[in-house]
């Protein structure tokens, strides 16, 4: 190659930087509407999984609460009686003095901090040797009541932790659920059908009482943790400014319109009543979905249920078809 004359030479360096250049990077392609539903579909389910395992750490949490303070209580009431029972150990102590001296485990007994006697095994075996082992008893109910305010609280703090890793990754979900539906545009709400005439067959009065408080709610929006026995409420985190229920939370607040209270969780008001397979099913039945029981509703009939199905919809009429279903309750 004569690379001496100048047009040549301007010519080469062309082509080379023509070669030497990057290909353009092809654009990833976008997705289709098909796709981002499937995906917000995805991102639901998945928040509706969050949802009830928040309902059932609260419940959880509730159960911890009611459990210490009935250790403090009992630890309380039974330090009272100790005291008493103490007093008695004083006077005994006041005997030995004057018939001798007291013992190592009398003056225990005495000591002001009647706590510190729980400990010394002395103490324990001075108690056995009385005729009157109230003391004793007393001293073992107190270790009981100790322990189960222990236990309580470490329940407690374990609820708690469970709690804060669920709202991490609530968080994460709902801000990728949020970039879904700012591509697919805001949704259209659904209407709703007038609520169907129910065919009460062998349903009973509670069951069908149930039934119409929870058609009585079509419309009331989706609220996540919401609803109560009195109603729709506001939930908590994103339900925070929603007044309405979820899934659970209709038909806790169906079935305490009839007397019957239910825990506001789907894993608890799956032990609620009597197990049913699908052909079993009557109206005011609870109807449940997936292996993790993450979607419930009330079956209303003819294949239909009323349900709370998901953050942005309302209490409305569908299908059991179309998920997987997990398996029926009846509560009455």
């Amino acid at each position: 190659m004569d690379l001496r004359k100048p047009s040549r030479l301007v010519a080469w360096l062309v082509v080379l930087a023509l070669v030497m250049s990057p290909l353009p990077a092809s654009a990833e392609p976008k997705p289709t509407q098909k796709e981002l539903t499937a995906r917000e579909k995805q991102l639901v389910d998945q928040l509706e999984v969050l949802t009830e395992q928040h309902n059932g750490l609260k419940v959880r949490l509730e159960q911890a609460k009611r459990a210490a303070k009935v250790a403090r209580d009992g630890i309380a009431r039974e330090n009272s009686r100790f005291e008493e029972a103490r007093r008695q150990v004083v006077q005994l102590a006041i005997e030995s003095y004057k018939n001798g001296g007291a013992d190592q485990a009398t003056l225990w007994f005495t000591a002001d901090d009647p706590q510190a006697s729980l400990d010394q095994s002395a103490a324990m075996n001075y108690l056995a040797t009385q005729g009157d082992s109230r003391i004793g008893r007393l001293l073992q109910v107190m270790q009981s009541f100790s322990r189960a305010q222990r236990v309580a609280q470490d329940r407690a703090d374990k609820v708690k932790t469970l709690s804060d890793e669920s709202d991490k990754k609530r968080q994460r979900i709902l801000s990728t659920l949020k970039q879904v539906r700012n591509k697919l545009g805001k949704p259209t709400t659904s209407t709703q059908d007038p609520p169907p005439v129910i065919n009460t067959g062998s349903a009973s009065t509670k069951a069908l009482g149930a039934v119409k408080a929870a058609l009585s709610q079509l419309g009331v929006p989706y609220s996540w943790g919401g609803g109560g026995p009195n109603g729709p409420t506001y939930g908590s985190d994103q339900g925070a400014n929603i007044k309405g229920f979820d899934c659970s939370g209709l038909t806790l607040y169906a079935y305490a319109q009839m007397g019957i209270n239910l825990p506001h969780f789907t894993g608890d008001q799956w032990n609620a009543g009597t197990r049913l397979n699908k052909d079993q099913l009557k109206p005011g039945d609870l109807v449940f979905f997936y292996s993790d029981l993450h979607h419930m509703g009330m079956y209303i009939g003819n294949g239909k249920m009323v349900h709370a199905p998901q953050t942005g919809d309302v209490v409305k009429i569908s299908s059991i078809e179309g998920r997987p279903f997990a398996g029926g309750v009846r509560v009455t």
